[in-house]
């Protein structure tokens, strides 16, 4: 591309950080990283005074930075077309909606909230477009002069061209039109003299020479608005990209019923930041061949606009644990147990501090069941393998396999071995249950499952040998005597 790329994120500090935003601010951000001189800019609205705080923009910021999506320009970083927060630009959009309003392009309107609610629900019950019906587009001087005394407080609305097309490229959807008739005059500065979304998007966009505007598809309705003010304040028209919705596996709008939604939740949880960009990057891209794990540094060669989906994308956690457990597998059974940690401090299995001997003890657990793990929290359905020595066998189907008559003599068998063996270690361990098998002229399932119930309480595990090297010998016989008190 001729032009420099500069493309932006700007995000609503009013909550977590959704993960629709980071797929967002990724799609933005490889697409500026494609281009030796793309630039990818973090601004921040928050006109919204209400809602927006600054630890929501914290939150934004650190999990950008975990994503490993720095930003070239904007909060933080600076750049020479600042500020980057919305609330420090005011006089900025005052100017610009001054030049409307002398241009005639824009004008006061004195209508309250009230008179507004009761236009649209009059126009709904007639089955007509709930819009602006132009009450206050050519007010006299004695009427704004009456309206002033009565104390209202005037709102600033955007002068819509009557009968024309608004239209635009969109490097998803392709070329749109819309019927200005059905946009209406809307409102681009409240009363209290704050920009609305539409008005001050523009402004920003615009002064900081914005060439892509890459955003999710509930703004699609916004872009024809924003389209009349590019045109009536001279500004050139971006070109835009509106990506699909992320969607549940249900096909719903993903929520808080589909499971976790923001980028913190899912770093809390134990996922990988690469394992996560990967996986968001698939979410609405396809890429030309069957290849599904991607580096950043891969992402950005192989990504492009032309192959983002306008289906909506779905949400598949299992799709996601896969992909997380892929990238798990090149981690060091260290690190994965120091992911671990501060999840069995929470749930109490451990304090603070881990004497070094019993790190070296989890770290091998770690070992024989990291095979079993798709993000570092799963560490917790196995932690009572590890760490509960009281097995309680409650369940029917384990109950009548350790009724069976073989049981004592494998139980007995095994304690013998286990005291003879050379090393207590997986390798000297494995043997036994083949030995006992043999010895006893059973099967190896009637030698594995009741050792492994009264072991573990589970049917179903990690590597039986495994587990019983990292118990050690005292607790392992401690185990089958709590769960066998008669042998």
């Amino acid at each position: 591309m001729s032009e420099q790329i500069r493309v932006r994120f700007a995000p609503s500090p009013t909550g977590p950080f959704h993960i629709g935003g980071a797929r967002s601010a990724l799609f933005n951000w490889l697409l500026a990283r494609k281009y030796p001189e793309g630039k990818f800019i973090l601004r921040i609205e928050d006109t919204d005074r209400v809602r927006s705080s600054k630890e929501s923009e914290e939150n934004i910021k650190e999990a950008l930075k975990w994503l490993g999506l720095t930003w070239d320009e904007g909060v933080d970083v600076g750049g020479e077309y600042g500020p980057y927060h919305q609330m420090e630009r005011l006089d900025i959009y005052k100017k610009y909606a001054q030049k409307l309003l002398d241009e005639g392009k824009a004008y006061y309107c004195y209508c309250t909230e009230e008179e507004i609610a009761k236009e649209r629900e009059t126009l709904m019950k007639e089955n007509k477009m709930p819009i602006y019906q132009g009450h206050c587009r050519n007010l006299t001087q004695e009427q704004i002069a009456k309206y002033k005394a009565e104390g209202r407080k005037p709102t600033i609305r955007f002068r819509t061209p009557e009968n024309q097309t608004v239209e635009f490229d969109d490097m998803v959807r392709g070329h749109m039109e819309f019927d200005s008739n059905g946009i209406g005059d809307f409102v681009i500065v409240k009363a209290d003299g704050i920009p609305v979304y539409n008005f001050a998007v523009v402004i920003d966009d615009a002064l900081m020479k914005i060439s892509h505007v890459v955003r999710a598809e509930e703004h699609l309705s916004n872009t024809p608005r924003q389209v009349v003010i590019y045109h009536a304040l001279g500004f050139k028209v971006p070109i835009f990209a509106h990506i699909s919705l992320i969607l549940g596996k249900d096909h719903s709008k993903m929520s808080k019923r589909h499971g976790a939604t923001s980028v913190e939740q899912y770093k809390n949880l134990g996922y990988l930041p690469e394992a996560l960009v990967n996986f968001l990057a698939l979410l609405g891209w396809s890429p030309q061949d069957e290849k599904e794990i991607f580096s950043l540094d891969e992402l950005i060669k192989v990504f492009s606009m032309d192959h983002v989906a306008k289906n909506p994308a779905v949400f598949d956690i299992d799709k996601l644990n896969w992909l997380n457990a892929q990238y798990m597998k090149k981690l060091s059974p260290e690190k994965i147990t120091m992911m671990a940690i501060p999840h069995l401090v929470e749930k109490g299995y451990l304090k603070t501090a881990v004497p070094t001997e019993e790190m070296a003890k989890l770290v091998r657990f770690t070992e024989i069941i990291r095979d079993h793990l798709s993000y570092g929290a799963q560490f917790l359905d196995f932690a009572d393998l590890y760490f509960n020595d009281n097995i309680l066998v409650t369940d029917d189907e384990m109950k009548k396999t350790l009724n069976d008559e073989t049981v004592p003599s494998v139980i007995e068998l095994f304690k013998q071995k286990l005291d003879t063996i050379d090393g207590f270690d997986a390798v000297h361990i494995q043997p036994i249950f083949k030995q006992i098998t043999k010895e006893l002229k059973i099967s190896g399932k009637k030698v594995y499952m009741p050792l492994r119930i009264t072991i573990t309480g589970q049917m179903h595990g990690p590597d039986l040998a495994g587990i019983i090297e990292v118990l050690g010998h005292d607790r392992v016989l401690k185990r089958i005597q709590k769960t066998m008190p008669t042998l």
